[in-house]
């Protein structure tokens, strides 16, 4: 084998590395939080160089927002309880839970603040893609049942009830209420009947 056709094997040296620098950081992200993460203990800790890390990933943004838009989509679990508003909710409650765990809580700063670097943006577009496309099964399963018109907007749906989430946690800083996503969801709903 040809040291090109090394290099470019998949699940080789690369991949493995790679592996390794993003399930630190991950560690770092769920038991220090943001500000527990360096780049030079990822690298003695996943036994890399550090010079690598920035050479892949360029900034600690980077590497932290990577890491973060690798954990499972199934953290917050899409519910189906054969009510869109009782969906809705135990849905926002997922988020909002996720929100105020440390790893939730790095990915909504991380999300933020990252450049826009090709990879990282195309990270974060199927981060958002897969998320929205998973949680649209309840407005999918609402509009079988009758419960929602066959055009409405899933994604835009979606948005109305978590976007308020990510407003208060992240720019606001404010703690989550735990009636607020009851209420969020009565809202949205009351405003899709209204239009």
């Amino acid at each position: 084998m040809s040291e090109v056709e090394v290099r470019r094997r998949p699940g080789g040296r690369s991949a493995r590395v790679r592996r390794a620098v993003l399930e630190v950081s991950i560690g770092l992200l769920r038991t220090r939080g943001v500000e527990g993460l360096s780049v030079k203990e990822v690298a003695a800790t996943a036994g890399v160089n550090e010079a690598s890390i920035y050479r892949r990933w360029r900034t600690r943004e980077n590497l932290m927002l990577d890491a973060l838009l690798s954990v499972p989509e199934d953290v917050v679990p899409v519910p189906d309880t054969g009510s869109l508003r009782a969906d809705l909710v135990t849905y926002v409650r997922s988020v909002a839970a996720w929100l105020d765990s440390p790893l939730g809580a790095a990915l909504n700063r991380a999300l933020a603040t990252a450049g826009d670097d090709p990879e990282i943006a195309q990270a974060r577009a199927h981060f958002w893609g897969t998320r929205y496309e998973l949680a649209g099964a309840m407005v999918t399963r609402a509009i079988g049942r009758g419960e929602l018109p066959a055009d409405t907007d899933a994604r835009f749906l979606l948005e109305l009830v978590v976007s308020p989430l990510h407003f208060r946690t992240l720019l606001t800083r404010q703690p989550l209420d735990p009636a607020m996503p009851e209420r969020l969801v009565d809202a949205a709903l009351r405003s899709l009947d209204q239009s």
